[in-house]
């Protein structure tokens, strides 16, 4: 749902207010007067709800927060079709007297809460997947929020982004009956939370008889990943490279005389190490190695 709430609170009226003049021409005199105050209420149409449940790859061990929830059929859905749980936050009194009804007539009220509050003052520590449909002035001020949560957390939205964090999938989805936004189109969006590496690291793996020391310099915007990697004697560039949530995976190529070879690096983040393994060479004869790093300095004003 889109909510666009607390606008005076939130320090966001002008700009909103100024990104609501043309939308509000597509919506009925029935959704401007469902909200409450500054709030507007548009629903997410089921097929996009469904969509954006999907792409967050929703399971029966997920709990989804749904900031906005209006009539409460993300987080019904998600308790009904994909056996999860969680709560919805909204302000209108009679939005929440609606999903809650709606969540009993679908045998779901057990699984699928609904709560008078104020989004921008939502704990989302409970959340393995938060969901949104509000304008990008507010989806960016809720990202810092968002990204300090644990790392392989999910944040589906349907039609607007959070700024310059760019997504790890998008889809488009026509929707003959939408008439908001981009008339007969829904933009879905799916970000994963990912773990900070930002900074200098050390290693060392055993290859036979031989350590071979490492180190490894990440600059980090979000969950993009490139630096250099000191392998022995070598330093070389890294490729670009993205991380998964705590999951970190990249390669390089390391030279010996005219001859080059392929070290993959793949790793599980857990706060100042990573623990995985490295692929020493390529194809059948490639060797696999136990490797860990260890976090010497962060770098200061990551992403």
């Amino acid at each position: 749902m889109k909510q666009v709430q607390w606008l005076l609170r939130s320090g966001l009226k002008c700009a909103l207010a100024l990104a609501l003049v043309a939308p509000l021409a597509g919506w009925s005199a029935e959704e401007r007067e469902r909200g409450v105050g500054d709030v507007v209420y548009v629903p997410t149409p089921q097929v996009v709800v469904e969509e954006m449940l999907a792409m967050a790859k929703t399971g029966p061990k997920d709990f989804i927060i749904d900031l906005g929830s209006g009539d409460g059929r993300m987080v019904i859905t998600a308790a009904k079709k994909f056996g999860a749980r969680g709560f919805g936050v909204d302000l209108s009194d009679e939005l929440l007297a609606e999903a809650r009804a709606n969540a009993t007539a679908a045998g779901v009220a057990d699984r699928a809460e609904f709560r008078k509050q104020n989004l921008f003052e939502t704990d989302l520590k409970q959340a393995t997947i938060i969901s949104t449909y509000l304008l990008p002035e507010m989806n960016e001020k809720l990202r810092p929020k968002i990204l300090a949560l644990p790392p392989g957390t999910r944040v589906v939205a349907h039609d607007y982004h959070f700024g310059d964090w760019p997504p790890d999938e998008q889809k488009t989805i026509p929707v003959p009956e939408k008439i908001v936004g981009t008339p007969g189109i829904s933009y879905t969006y799916m970000w994963v939370v990912p773990a900070k590496v930002g900074g200098r690291w050390t290693s060392e793996f055993k290859h036979g008889a031989v350590a071979t020391t490492c180190e490894f310099e990440f600059t980090q915007t979000y969950q993009v990943i490139s630096g250099s990697a000191k392998i022995g004697a070598q330093t070389v560039k890294l490729p670009d490279s993205r991380i998964k949530g705590d999951q970190i995976e990249f390669a390089v190529l390391v030279k010996a005389g005219d001859a080059a070879t392929r070290h993959e690096f793949h790793g599980t983040i857990k706060g100042d190490t990573i623990d995985g393994t490295v692929s020493i060479g390529s194809g059948s004869t490639a060797k696999q190695l136990p490797w860990s790093a260890k976090l010497v300095a962060a770098a200061a004003g990551a992403k």
